[in-house]
C-alpha cells in the first residue's frame, strides 16, 4: 500500500505499486549476472554487496552502482528512493566488520565501510555526479544528503 500525502500526491520516497518482492526479484536477477560476469546496469558498473541483517543477522546481499576510489576502493551511495537510508545501509553500519563485495565474476572480499563527510564527501560526490549526473538530480529531490560510503578491501 502506498502511502497518500494531502491531495492525493505519493509521499516521498514511498514506491508507486513497487513492492519489495519485486524489488527482491530484480536484486537476485542482478546478482545472478554479476557473478556471472555481467556487472552494469543502466551504464553503471555494479557490484555486489554482503552485509547481514541488523536485528536478525541473516545474510543480506545487494546489488549496488559503485564508483572508482583510490587504490582499490569504492563509492556506494545510499540514496534509498530520497526519504531514507536504504536497509543495506543501515545493515552496513551495524556490522561492518561482516561487510564483502562481490565484483563481477570473482569470489567475495571483505571491506571496511567507512561513510565520507566534509570535504572529503564532496570530492567523492563531484566524481560521482560527474560520472552519473542523475545522481545530482536524485539528490536535488530529496530533503537529506546521501551518505557517500567508501568500501576499502582489508
Amino acid at each position: 500500500m502506498v502511502r497518500q500525502e494531502q491531495g492525493g500526491k505519493r509521499a516521498a520516497g514511498t514506491p508507486g505499486g513497487f513492492s519489495r518482492w519485486m524489488q527482491r526479484k530484480m536484486n537476485a536477477r542482478m546478482s545472478r549476472k554479476v557473478r556471472g560476469g555481467k556487472g552494469s546496469f543502466m551504464g553503471m558498473d555494479v557490484l555486489i554487496l554482503n552485509t547481514v541483517g541488523r536485528r536478525s543477522e541473516e545474510a543480506r546481499e545487494t546489488p549496488l552502482a559503485w564508483f572508482a576510489d583510490e587504490g582499490d576502493a569504492r563509492l556506494v551511495v545510499a540514496s534509498g528512493g530520497g526519504s531514507r537510508h536504504p536497509d543495506w545501509h543501515a545493515n552496513l553500519m551495524a556490522h561492518p566488520e561482516r561487510a564483502s563485495i562481490e565484483l563481477p565474476g570473482e569470489a567475495a572480499v571483505p571491506v571496511t565501510p567507512e561513510v565520507l563527510d566534509g570535504p572529503e564527501r564532496e570530492r567523492a560526490w563531484a566524481r560521482i555526479t560527474a560520472a552519473q549526473p542523475r545522481y545530482g538530480k536524485y539528490q536535488s529531490k530529496s530533503e537529506r544528503q546521501y551518505p557517500v560510503v567508501r568500501l576499502t578491501p582489508r
